[in-house]
């Protein structure tokens, strides 16, 4: 890891720490150190990043904006990527725009939506990065991600980067072939929208946006969803039947507002959350004989979902 490290400190690819704690960079405040955290300042600096994660035969694993994702109380072994100030170009081209990795999906939508082009309102109150969205195909309001993809850009961990069409991207409810067979990276994705009368796509944008904030316990540190919805049922109004709201472990609290986001009470570990998470499990199953599967991103030292 010496070796490594001394040849990424030197080759300058961007920002690198050493033990950086991750509660810094997730949405829920949680998170131990990653052993070694960059953030690449380029697409062509991420690739002689991977080149070295090859050369050195280093664990490591990327990530965003830091929601639906929980972290380790002991952290996370090898390489942190996060795809940031780097990755967060954008070009529009008429009804197309080519956004980094990196970029914010929130910001992205208020942008679009200004401009007058239809698409992505569903996604003014979701906050992740657009790389993160391409990679679980996120949606909101009965649209999702792979109603606007054109092709994204992969760097897979063998080196290559290729772009992989709509129909390869595979999507599904809240995943996409990067989740079931063909691990990569993100770094640019290509949006086609629609064109229209954007005082109505930007109030659909705000109403979208505005539900999300009333219904949702976004004032509190949190993942996102915790539970994929286990259709028809759906996950928060199980949680909600089976009188859940409110019930806390440690920190970790099930919102008053939304069965379906625990929240970070101010002290909340990720013991705390996975404590809470297997309660859930046990009670909707006890109750209602459904099974639930998590939706959030469970990793790091010692943890199983």
């Amino acid at each position: 890891m010496n070796d490594f490290l001394t040849e990424l400190y030197a080759s300058q690819l961007g920002k690198v720490k050493e033990n950086e704690p991750l509660a810094n960079h997730t949405t829920i405040k949680i998170g131990g150190p990653a052993e070694i955290f960059i953030e690449p300042s380029s697409i062509e600096n991420l690739q002689k990043t991977m080149e070295l994660i090859r050369k050195y035969n280093v664990t490591w694993r990327a990530i965003g904006r830091g929601s639906n994702m929980l972290v380790s109380d002991l952290g996370i072994e090898g390489v942190v990527i996060k795809l940031g100030s780097g990755l967060d170009h954008l070009v529009q081209n008429g009804n197309e725009v080519k956004v980094g990795g990196g970029y914010s999906l929130i910001s992205l939508a208020t942008l679009i939506s200004k401009k007058g082009l239809s698409g992505l309102e569903f996604a003014g109150g979701i906050p992740g990065s657009v790389g993160g969205a391409v990679y679980m195909n996120a949606g909101a309001h009965n649209r999702d991600i792979s109603k606007i993809l054109t092709k994204a850009h992969i760097l897979f961990p063998d080196g290559t980067i290729e772009w992989l069409s709509n129909q390869e991207m595979e999507f599904s409810y809240r995943t996409s072939v990067l989740q079931k067979k063909r691990p990569g990276i993100i770094v640019e994705a290509v949006f086609k929208l629609e064109p229209g009368d954007k005082d109505v796509i930007v109030a659909e944008m705000i109403k979208n946006k505005d539900y999300r904030r009333h219904t949702q316990p976004w004032n509190f540190p949190c993942a996102g969803s915790i539970f994929r919805n286990p259709l028809p049922n759906y996950a928060g109004k199980l949680i909600e039947s089976a009188g859940l709201k409110g019930y806390s472990i440690g920190g970790a609290k099930i919102s008053e507002m939304h069965g379906n986001f625990i929240v970070n009470n101010g002290d909340a570990t990720a013991h705390d959350v996975l404590s809470l998470i297997q309660y859930i499990k046990n009670e909707i199953k006890n109750l209602y004989d459904v099974s639930m599967e998590t939706e959030v991103e469970i990793i790091g030292k010692n943890l199983q979902k």
